[in-house]
């Protein structure tokens, strides 16, 4: 698998990265060590996870696994903080305080001393954004990070980030899609004037541009799901829907999954350094590792950037 670097920084990630967010939950242990071996077996190297997944039990089960399938140098760990989960309630919370002992608690169930790139998860209006750096900027000068950088920030908290940071922000994490592109407004541009890298989250459109959606909710799906539903049911139907049937045709006209396709798009974008992907079964992340991920011929990618913008 191609191995990019993340803007300007001499942080390589693999250009797929593997999402843990269902890991404890929709993925159990068991799965997730199949799935972790089989992405690293591809030349998978990038891992990721955060604090607010399922309480933290997704770090932990990677914690596990870690040194058991793949040694913990092999891979770049990628973790987020500011963002909790207890009791079913969401909170945000980046303070200093809450930055730094997230981290502690996230080091201590990845078993790990350091990790290769830790983000903070989102913007916090309610906590001074020089606080929230410091954090990043302590973790990073006394070893327990390697890289730092933030996730969902818009264009002007970007930029405005990366002004005050004593560290270098080497990525956003954002959401980048056909479905998604919303960052081209501003976040790509401010990105690209800070040397800031991009890592996608949802490339596939929530799932959406897999095709599986079309004429049915399978009732295996995160778009059945009462806890999920209304994350995938904004892109079902309208335009979504034709962009979706658009990429349907190009994947036939190619010979290519519309995965592939979907995901060779969002890799071919200026900045983009890798998508994170999060496949619940083996057999979604089998499909996934089977894609070319081989750049489209411009016309398609023409006509797809027409279709979707």
């Amino acid at each position: 698998m191609e191995q990019r670097f993340v803007g300007t920084s001499g942080l390589r990630v693999s250009a797929l990265g593997l999402g843990t967010m269902t890991w404890g939950k929709e993925t159990d242990a068991d799965t997730a060590k199949d799935l972790l071996r089989s992405f690293v077996d591809a030349g998978g190297t990038t891992l990721d996870t955060a604090v607010s997944y399922v309480e933290g039990r997704s770090e932990a089960i990677l914690g596990e696994l870690l040194g058991d399938v793949v040694p913990r140098s092999d891979v770049v760990l990628v973790s987020k903080a500011g963002v909790s989960h207890r009791n079913g309630k969401r909170m945000v919370d980046t303070s200093r305080r809450a930055m730094l002992a997230s981290l502690d608690a996230s080091l201590a169930r990845l078993g790990t001393d350091h990790l290769d790139l830790w983000l903070a998860h989102i913007w916090d209006e309610n906590v001074p954004l020089e606080e929230t750096l410091s954090a990043l900027d302590l973790a990073v000068s006394t070893g327990r990070v390697r890289y730092a950088g933030v996730s969902n920030y818009s264009g002007w908290q970007l930029a405005r980030a990366a002004t005050l940071s004593d560290t270098a922000l080497v990525a956003n994490q954002v959401e980048y899609s056909l479905l998604a592109r919303g960052a081209e407004r501003e976040i790509l541009p401010a990105a690209e004037h800070v040397g800031t890298g991009v890592m996608c989250w949802a490339p596939l459109g929530r799932g959406v541009l897999t095709g599986k959606y079309r004429g049915q909710i399978p009732t295996d799906s995160r778009g059945a799901s009462e806890t999920m539903g209304s994350y995938v049911e904004p892109y079902l139907s309208g335009r979504p829907s034709r962009i979706t049937e658009a990429l349907m045709t190009a994947a036939q006209g190619l010979g290519r999954t519309p995965l592939d396709v979907a995901l060779a798009w969002v890799l071919d974008q200026h900045l983009v350094a890798g998508a994170v992907v999060g496949p619940r079964t083996s057999e979604q992340l089998k499909e996934i590792l089977a894609s070319s991920l081989e750049p489209l011929p411009e016309q398609i990618g023409t006509v797809l950037d027409e279709v979707s913008c």
